[in-house]
Formats: structure tokens, sequence, C-alpha cells
């Protein structure tokens, strides 16, 4: 079984998720246990203060680095820990194989302007992103992770072999999907969906995934100058 460590001061955002669709199944079949860890718990003054104000000066507050320690020492957490952090590599499919294929994983969630650098340094075993943008806490992209983790449970999901078609499964993107009707407002299915030619359907579906990969990925990632 997998556990999930959640540690954020506002640990009542993973409640309604967690208990929807797939994670939900997950839990209740076993597969993973989730903790939602209040950092506040861990400040150490009466005020519940987990925020100061940056050495050197300048705007916004730093989130302090006891908190962050004392939470992931009080539930005994091993590696992973993950910073949710602007700075960190760009989470992908290949880490949430990892995930899923261990039996802890702790996701630190900072908010305000910074984390204490000491938690990166010290404490987390690596920093995660979703992006080159800037969210208001790490909570979504903490809730974004464990889905992305836990549907690869064996057993998280009714039809593995769906996930398996999945964009990023040992791919780039997959191919656009259809259902019925076959035309709708004069907009159609491409033909060779409805033309019961596996070997076509297979070849068309490979074709798409590897064209639109190469039309996201543009000119820079494929090693071609900007124009």
């Amino acid at each position: 079984m997998l556990t999930v460590n959640l540690i954020s001061i506002f640990p009542d955002f993973f409640t309604g998720p967690l208990s929807l669709s797939i994670p939900k199944r997950a839990a209740e079949a076993g597969l993973v246990s989730y903790r939602a860890i209040d950092l506040r718990d861990f400040a150490t003054d009466k005020h519940k203060t987990v925020d100061d104000a940056p050495f050197g000066g300048g705007p916004g507050m730093v989130m302090k680095p006891q908190p962050f320690f004392d939470a992931v020492e009080s539930v005994g957490a091993k590696a992973p820990i993950v910073l949710l952090s602007p700075r960190g590599k760009v989470f992908s499919h290949a880490d949430a194989v990892r995930f899923a294929a261990g039996t802890e994983l702790t996701l630190l969630c900072g908010h305000y302007k910074d984390v204490d650098q000491r938690v990166a340094d010290h404490l987390a075993t690596e920093e995660i992103s979703l992006g080159d943008f800037v969210l208001s806490g790490g909570e979504p992209a903490a809730l974004a992770i464990v889905d992305a983790v836990v549907r690869l449970l064996p057993g998280a999901m009714s039809d593995l072999e769906s996930a398996r078609t999945d964009s990023f499964y040992d791919r780039g993107l997959s191919a656009p999907s259809y259902t019925r009707p076959a035309e709708y407002r004069g907009f159609g299915v491409p033909e060779v969906l409805l033309s019961g030619n596996h070997a076509a359907i297979e070849k068309w579906r490979r074709e798409e995934g590897e064209r639109r990969t190469r039309d996201r990925q543009g000119p820079v990632a494929q090693g071609q100058p900007r124009q």
C-alpha cells in the first residue's frame, strides 16, 4: 500500500478531491492511504506562526524551516520527500510511475512568497514543479501529483488498459478520441475510425500521436532553430 503524506497549512484542501473518483476508490480498496498534516500544528507560538520576513529584506513572507522539519519527523517520513516548488524539475509521467512503485510519498506544500531554502537543501529529497507558472500554494500541484500517481496503482482503475493508451505512457501524445454520433453539427469522425480495419486504425492512431507530439514540441524542442 502507498502512504501519501500531505503537509500543508490548508489540510482541508484535500478532503473533497480525495473523497471522489479514483482517489476515493483506491483508498477504499486499501491501495493507498492519505494523511493530511496541518503544518500549523508544529508552530511553536500561540499564534501558530509558520512564516517570517526574509533575511536581507524585500517583499513577501517566507515559510520557516522548523515546522516542516518537525512535521516530517512526526510521521517518520522516508524518501521521496518532495517540495513543490517553481525551482523544481517539471513533473512527468516517469515520476508518477516511480512514485506509484513505492510505499510512501510525502509532499511539502509551500505558501506565501517562498519556503526557507534549508527545507529544499536538507529535508526534501527532491523539488518538483508543474511548469513555468506560479500557484498561490503547493496544494493544487500536490493534488495533481497524487491523482497522477494513484491512478497507476494496480487495481485503482477498472480498466488498466485505458491508462496504458494515455498520453506519455511509453509514448508522446496519444491520438485524439471520438465517440457517437459519427456526425455532429456537420463535423464528422475520421473515416478510418469507422472502417473496422484495425490495422489501419492502429496506424492512424500511431501517426496522429506522433504528429501531435512533434507539433506541440515545436522547432526548438526538435533541435531546429526558431524562424
